[in-house]
């Protein structure tokens, strides 16, 4: 019987181990997707306890711990104690057994605190304690922990009207980790609610310095906040999207669409279906010309329980994976772009598993030799951020694409904490490939060619990808 969680963990092989230990576990961290807080970063935060740092954010945990029927106020509440809270997930991770809460719960209690312990109700008192202990060291800060991971660059998620005020700060103090801002303009498209878009646009129109009377200033003033993102060193933008948009549209249905929500009236769904496309074009083109990579999130279902939705508002716990066709709008979104030679590097990342192949069938079709993997089959996501969506994604991506040219994991993550990802990303990726060599699936007299392989997938790829 193997001993839990010990230094060959996931390692079923030796040539496993060897990939992991003499090549992955050295290679520094790019998190290209985070959604780090700025200020954290800036500031230097220190963190009051394990209970602020772990479950401070992490609807994961909370998940979990309302599944295991605890109530409400133990995860999002406002008058309990961070031990009482700690308490409940102390409670709540012996259930947690395959889920793998269970491995990032343990990884990350080892690796940033050395606490080998199991995480049990009988425990939980002596591990609090003693974590609360080392967050008053010095190291232990949020730019502490970036240190102790070997991170070299962060990518955080911000807003065409953020200010990057945090990011300029952490520039400027020399901090020797990249941190760099991500466009997500998200809200530039969502035109659902007239209201919230149109207080949208005029917060937009601020700080921008553009006055928007028509759509074409909303274009134009987007474009100054792009040149602005891209100033401050941003290389990517990230859309998280239900599903892809490519309707038919015209320049004057456009127009008139902006202005029908502009003005207070509520649009039709075939009229919110052409302003998201035409803005996913627009977004599109801005990035082609300056050089970025554009990201996709596409496929959850999110704030599904209207009741806690009003109560707790979104990010909270309560999204899920749905159901939508779209390969056809996929293609015809790309190949719109592609036509126009206005593709830029592209990362595609789905919710739904059973998308897997269709994706890595996908990217074949818009690679054009300007750059190795030019379209990429993004890591797990969300759900699928797991030993068996990873296996599964680079299953798919490997049989139906080039896995060597992957730009490998990412955390997605707003805690500190959560870098064990791409330890665990790695020791899964090194499992994978061991095990082929040792069923002579990959020949040994290639294990130089292989070792190459792991480092650039945990780095090296990511890092000449995005021209860090």
């Amino acid at each position: 019987m193997k001993k839990f969680m010990d230094e060959n963990f996931l390692l079923q092989t030796e040539t496993a181990q060897k990939l992991y230990h003499e090549h992955a576990a050295k290679m520094p961290i790019i998190d290209y997707h985070c959604h780090l807080i700025p200020k954290m970063v800036a500031d230097d935060y220190k963190f009051r306890s394990i209970t602020e740092i772990w479950l401070g954010g992490d609807h994961y945990k909370w998940r979990a711990m309302r599944s295991n029927g605890v109530a409400e106020r133990f995860c999002t509440g406002k008058d309990t104690t961070d031990w009482e809270k700690f308490e409940k997930w102390a409670e709540t991770v012996p259930y947690t057994f395959r889920n793998p809460l269970y491995h990032w719960t343990h990884l990350e209690l080892k690796t940033a605190f050395g606490i080998d312990k199991v995480l049990n109700p009988s425990t939980a008192r002596e591990i609090y304690e003693e974590c609360n202990e080392k967050l008053q060291q010095p190291g232990m800060t949020a730019r502490g922990l970036m240190r102790r991971y070997n991170v070299e660059t962060v990518c955080t998620t911000d807003d065409p009207v953020d200010s990057l005020e945090y990011h300029k700060q952490v520039k400027e103090s020399g901090f020797e980790v990249k941190m760099l801002p991500t466009w997500r303009p998200d809200k530039a498209m969502a035109v659902e609610v007239p209201a919230n878009f149109r207080a949208y646009i005029e917060q937009l129109a601020e700080v921008s310095g553009v006055t928007i009377n028509c759509f074409n200033d909303v274009i134009d003033a987007l474009q100054k906040r792009h040149d602005f993102f891209e100033s401050m060193g941003c290389k990517l933008s990230d859309h998280g999207i239900e599903e892809f948009y490519a309707e038919d549209y015209t320049d004057a249905e456009i127009n008139a669409i902006f202005n029908k929500v502009y003005g207070g009236t509520e649009l039709t769904q075939e009229e919110i279906l052409k302003f998201k496309s035409c803005m996913m074009i627009e977004f599109a083109k801005m990035d082609h010309a300056s050089g970025w990579a554009q990201q996709f999130h596409y496929g959850a279902i999110r704030d599904n329980n209207s009741k806690m939705f009003k109560l707790l508002g979104p990010d909270t716990g309560f999204d899920s994976i749905g159901e939508f066709n779209t390969a056809k709008k996929m293609s015809k979104f790309f190949d719109k772009l592609n036509s126009q030679d206005k593709l830029t590097k592209t990362i595609i990342y789905n919710l739904n598993p059973c998308a897997n192949e269709v994706i890595a069938t996908m990217l074949g079709n818009f690679q054009d030799g300007s750059c190795p993997g030019k379209i990429q089959f993004g890591s797990g996501w969300w759900f699928l951020d797991q030993k068996d969506g990873m296996e599964k994604q680079m299953n798919a991506l490997s049989l139906l694409g080039l896995l060597s040219r992957f730009v490998g994991m990412l955390t997605d993550s707003r805690s500190f904490l959560s870098y064990p990802r791409h330890e665990y990303f790695r020791r899964t990726l090194c499992n994978l490939l061991g095990k082929d060599v040792e069923n002579g699936e990959i020949p040994a007299c290639e294990m130089e060619r292989l070792c190459q392989m792991v480092e650039d997938i945990c780095y090296n790829n990511a890092k000449n990808y995005f021209n860090f």
